[in-house]
């Protein structure tokens, strides 16, 4: 399965019929190997400094200060990235120039970080369910 693959899964209708997740990428957290490995459009500007505090155990900072991704600001919601089985982080973004905010999940494996934006009307839920899907397979798979 190719990394696209998986970013094609989680932007897939969920058992609502809807489609929850807008944008998605997968990012390496290897020391000295930060990088995006796939991504929507919307991700690609992922920085490897984002991708280094996404990955690492010290998540401190988060609730004070949020987090960005791909240069946008996001707060934290629920850190449960060390909890088996979920490793996740749900933010929730800055509003944007129209005033909408938008859920975003990161899950966590050994080797990467996989994160999506939702849709306007997604449930934070919805998010995590696409994330928790592809870490858990990713995880099983040893990554």
């Amino acid at each position: 399965m190719s990394w696209q693959s998986y970013i094609d899964t989680m932007k897939t209708a969920d058992q609502s019929g809807t489609v929850p997740v807008a944008e998605a990428a997968i990012c390496g957290i290897a020391p000295g190997q930060e990088s995006v490995w796939v991504s929507t459009p919307g991700l690609q500007g992922i920085s490897v400094d984002e991708i280094k505090k996404l990955g690492s155990k010290d998540r401190s900072s988060f609730a004070q200060n949020g987090v960005y991704i791909g240069g946008t600001r996001c707060r934290l919601i629920r850190d449960q990235m060390d909890m088996e089985p979920v490793y996740a982080l749900d933010l929730k973004t800055a509003a944007d120039a129209e005033g909408n905010t938008f859920g975003v999940c990161v899950g966590k494996t050994k080797t990467a970080v996989v994160i999506a934006k939702g849709t306007k009307d997604a449930s934070g839920g919805q998010i995590s369910n696409k994330v928790f899907n592809v870490v858990e397979h990713l995880r099983k798979a040893g990554m």
